[in-house]
């Protein structure tokens, strides 16, 4: 994913190797765990981690709830994972892994999501992005 000035990034240091930070990443289902806005996984592909994984993710920011239809879109064991959203809002992200020094691993997660029109379009995601920031950042 190639960010732009509508991306959404937030990044964080971990004090594990990139092998151990991925052992979590990797497990898509218990992402629920540690992502405080998602809140239930529905696998819709046979496969549950790699590329062209696909399932639904139930998300819940203040009274908003959606349901975003994922694909994993890149997959590099310990290095970085891609999404596609498609669902109310659409998007792209994705989370970047890179070691820092030796036990440190520095954690990226960009986000380039679209709301429609009816919600607002751009200017629903002024108000957002803030909000997404803090919620993000609390999740790493």
């Amino acid at each position: 994913m190639t960010t732009n000035s509508r991306a959404l990034v937030v990044e964080t240091v971990i004090e594990r190797t990139p092998d151990e930070v991925w052992a979590d990443v990797r497990d898509i289902a218990s992402h629920v765990g540690w992502m405080h806005d998602a809140v239930a996984i529905r696998f819709l592909s046979d496969t549950r981690e790699g590329l062209g994984t696909r399932f639904e993710c139930d998300t819940k920011v203040g009274p908003f709830r959606l349901t975003d239809i994922m694909e994993i879109t890149a997959w590099d064991d310990a290095r970085r994972m891609g999404v596609r959203h498609a669902g109310l809002v659409e998007g792209v992200g994705e989370f970047t892994l890179a070691e820092v020094s030796p036990g440190r691993t520095s954690f990226s997660w960009a986000e380039d999501l679209t709301f429609p029109w009816y919600v607002g379009g751009p200017l629903a995601g002024v108000f957002a992005r803030p909000v997404l920031r803090l919620i993000w950042k609390r999740n790493l």
